[in-house]
């Protein structure tokens, strides 16, 4: 079976086709700047790549070149877009209609319009991406699969603000968590790392790229995420403050005659790294003017390692400990100097690094000694497979009960 696996942008999207049950990518690519005269669509396979810039009005245009390039004789991997069985669409969020991915209906479309309000900038792209593929690709099974669906089995107790609860029960104030596809998937390989079953271990999975979050995961289920309602609280990011007081926000309002809006945007694009340093949201240039002496890019990245650090302390106490840690997505996986700072002040808990390896490895490994109390890992993440493995599960299934 055919999967392609898209993630929709309100001006991009990305996309992987797998062969299933393989697991096999025969073309990965994308296509930026949807909505003007010069939009990009690059592509990549094992044997060659290109791109190429043309208008690309809407999402409709962007899948048709994508369909136009999967079947073109020359790059091309499929004879006919026919071949295409089933499509699975990255979801950000499902508030508390979903708890694990799903065939798209009109009812499950209606229910992702419905939080939109919860995720203003995603979900209107996310569901963008459907429609379209819908006009064209008409009759091809889709799945949604959610970010905050991993989330779904976190206690009240966990998930509920302080505040009255009657705003849960009018409007769904309460703590969803992100980047569950990825949490989920990094936390299936521990197993074949640390040689035991995921239902007997308590693993802190820390996701740190631009955007980041770690996840308290008690015997395969999460208990507890740093990102909250919003991808906004948790921890240091790139470009997002994470956790802040409150009424710093009226406070800064006055201050500096900000709108809300113009606030909203400050703490999520001009704060964490980047409103730190000065400099750059992303962590490699941060961490290279670091070494060359800046004084502002070592206070980010400082504020950056102890603000993670403080989030593994908590979930270690949340769960009554933690057998394994690990490190994923862009920074957790190719910053071996934040990671090696960032277990140098958990010994506490047993943990103790092998630096060679965590310096010079590759890959989905472990890093920690084999003295150490807690297994410190490296696992790459791969949110698209996850994504491709929910759509061939559900659309077997789908097929079976229809032969049936």
């Amino acid at each position: 079976m055919n999967v392609l696996v898209l993630n929709c942008g309100s001006s991009s999207l990305k996309y992987q086709l797998f062969a299933m049950p393989e697991e096999d990518v025969l073309i990965k690519g994308s296509v930026e700047r949807i909505g003007s005269e010069e939009g990009v669509h690059a592509y990549k396979t094992d044997d060659r790549e290109g791109s190429a810039t043309s208008p690309i009005l809407d999402h409709r245009e962007a899948l048709r070149q994508v369909l136009v390039t999967l079947t073109d004789q020359e790059v091309g991997v499929l004879d006919s877009a026919e071949e295409i069985a089933a499509v699975g669409h990255r979801v950000v969020h499902g508030g508390e209609s979903f708890s694990s991915s799903i065939l798209i209906t009109a009812d499950v479309k209606r229910a992702i319009a419905d939080t939109i309000e919860l995720a203003p900038l995603h979900n209107p792209a996310n569901l963008l991406g459907i429609e379209a593929m819908e006009d064209v690709l008409p009759g091809v099974p889709q799945v949604a699969v959610f970010d905050t669906a991993f989330h779904q089995t976190m206690p009240q107790e966990h998930y509920l603000y302080p505040v009255p609860y009657v705003l849960y029960q009018r409007h769904k104030v309460r703590r969803y968590g992100f980047h569950g596809t990825s949490h989920r998937y990094v936390s299936s390989r521990v197993p074949a790392l640390v040689g035991r079953d995921l239902s007997a271990l308590n693993v802190i999975s820390c996701h740190i790229g631009n955007g980041a979050s770690l996840a308290a995961i008690e015997r395969g289920r999460s208990i507890d995420t740093s990102m909250g309602m919003t991808p906004l609280e948790g921890v240091m990011m790139g470009t997002r403050s994470g956790d802040i007081d409150p009424s710093l926000h009226e406070f800064v309002m006055e201050k500096e005659g900000l709108s809300f809006d113009e606030l909203t945007s400050m703490l999520n694009k001009h704060s964490g790294l980047f409103g730190v340093s000065g400099l750059s949201g992303d962590m490699r240039a941060v961490a290279e003017a670091r070494a060359k002496g800046s004084a502002r890019a070592a206070l980010a990245f400082a504020m950056y390692e102890y603000r993670i650090r403080k989030y593994i302390g908590a979930y270690a106490a949340a769960m009554n400990g933690v057998d394994v840690i690990l490190f994923t997505a862009g920074v957790g996986e190719n910053s071996p100097l934040l990671r090696s700072l960032i277990c140098a002040k958990l010994t506490y808990l047993g943990v103790e690094l092998d630096n060679e390896v965590n310096e010079k490895g590759q890959g989905e490994r472990l890093i920690s000694t084999p003295a150490s109390k807690v297994s410190v890992c490296v696992i790459p993440t791969n949110e698209e497979l996850m994504i491709a493995r929910d759509t061939n599960v559900l659309v077997t299934g789908l097929q079976a009960k229809a032969e049936f």
